[in-house]
């Protein structure tokens, strides 16, 4: 499976601002309007997406973790999409686009095999202890970045939460947030049954009930604000996190001297400790690289450390 679509014509400004993963990442923390580390908006035809950021990069990765740490501003803001285009040929036809894409992928083998990987007594008697007295796990879907764009990973991974949401009983309503989601991609998520946040909470959603965070290959700073903002046992027992391996980034980190968690990372370490972590092993082939080195997280912490 390729990575781009061939015959498919891009507007110059979405193939720019959306063809990397870091740039959705990166605009996650940047201001709409004024915000404290950055003021004005983010014109991404005109500046870098992480201008105004602390960025540091390594030139290298482990295991297809990417080895960098962004540093985004801690305040919740109103978002709305920076591409205000209304064109409903677009929007027709990236529904039709997903429509196939969903099609195809529910066919596939891989997804079988992911289907009956979480079918299991073992697997659904941890989602059940997660769920206590609800019937239902809230998705929330951070950093799924363009579903217009060349890459077709945003696409897949967004097929496998759609295809989740059919398939099992126990996955409640989707809720989505990219700071790079277009108009047209927003009105496409609501079409597909997906609630688009108007408010960018940097990944600091408390889950105050069960929730689902869905967060395959999103930056290392998106999941420590995500444990940051739920480190107490009650709301970490009600997570469940799909996203990159956690084990991973604390074998980096014991056997990568250059590699630093400075303290603002301390939650992702302290949390190996207490965390039932499954990896993902049906998605071997290379035509699913959107899905490749990724684990299933569930917390069982009986204290925690201030």
């Amino acid at each position: 499976m390729n990575e781009i679509e061939e015959g498919v014509k891009f507007p110059a400004r979405l193939v720019k601002l959306k063809s990397r993963r870091l740039s959705s990442a990166a605009v996650f923390g940047a201001a709409i309007s004024t915000m404290c580390a950055c003021k004005g908006a983010v014109n991404p035809e005109k500046s870098d997406s992480t201008e105004n950021w602390t960025v540091v990069l390594r030139p290298r990765r482990r295991n297809g973790v990417k080895l960098c740490s962004i540093v985004p501003p801690k305040e919740e803001e109103a978002w709305e999409p920076l591409d205000q285009e209304c064109d409903p040929a677009r929007e027709s036809k990236l529904m039709q686009r997903i429509q196939v894409c969903v099609q195809n992928f529910e066919k596939s083998e891989s997804c079988r095999a992911f289907l009956n990987e979480i079918q299991t007594p073992n697997f659904l008697d941890k989602i059940m202890r997660v769920l206590g007295s609800e019937k239902k796990l809230r998705m929330v879907i951070y950093g799924i970045g363009s579903i217009e764009s060349i890459s077709k990973n945003s696409r897949l991974q967004l097929s496998l939460a759609l295809v989740m949401k059919k398939k099992l009983d126990w996955i409640g309503d989707i809720e989505v947030f990219d700071p790079i989601i277009s108009l047209t991609e927003l009105k496409v998520l609501k079409s597909l049954g997906c609630y688009v946040l108007s408010v960018n909470d940097q990944c600091r959603r408390k889950a105050l009930e069960p929730i689902l965070f869905f967060m395959p290959h999103c930056e290392l700073f998106m999941y420590e604000n995500l444990l940051e903002a739920n480190w107490t046992v009650d709301l970490l027992k009600r997570c469940v996190v799909f996203g990159n391996s956690f084990s991973e980034y604390k074998q980096q980190c014991t056997v990568d001297k250059n590699f630093h968690f400075d303290r603002s990372r301390k939650h992702i370490l302290a949390a190996t400790s207490f965390t039932q972590e499954m990896t993902l092993d049906c998605f071997s082939d290379d035509s699913f690289g959107a899905f490749k080195f990724l684990s299933w997280h569930i917390f069982t912490p009986t204290k925690l450390d201030s």
